[in-house]
């Protein structure tokens, strides 16, 4: 199944790697592989993770303080935010009621 990536998702993705990468050498970029790894189960296990919210599914990284939110559609899965667990919990909701 095709995944699409919200905008605001894609610059969360972005900053959150751009940030490790700045404190650490190497570990912006093991951040986008654990997501990369993350996408991959989410595309052959949509169903597999909790519901956060109504339709919208969580997917928390192992080794990453970030969950993936995801909605399954019909043709798709829509990556709705890249969020961090501990910093503004339901910061994301407006961008499903925008998309409704």
């Amino acid at each position: 199944m095709k995944i699409v990536f919200d905008q605001l998702a894609q610059l969360e993705l972005d900053d959150a790697s751009e940030y490790y990468e700045f404190e650490v050498l190497g570990l912006g970029a093991r951040f986008r592989d654990e997501v990369k790894r993350a996408i991959r189960r989410i595309r052959e296990y949509p169903d597999a993770w909790a519901k956060e919210k109504n339709d919208v599914r969580r997917y928390l990284l192992y080794k990453f303080p970030y969950k993936i939110l995801y909605s399954i559609e019909p043709q798709h899965i829509y990556v709705i935010a890249i969020a961090h667990c501990h910093r503004r919990p339901d910061y994301w909701i407006d961008r499903i009621l925008e998309k409704s």
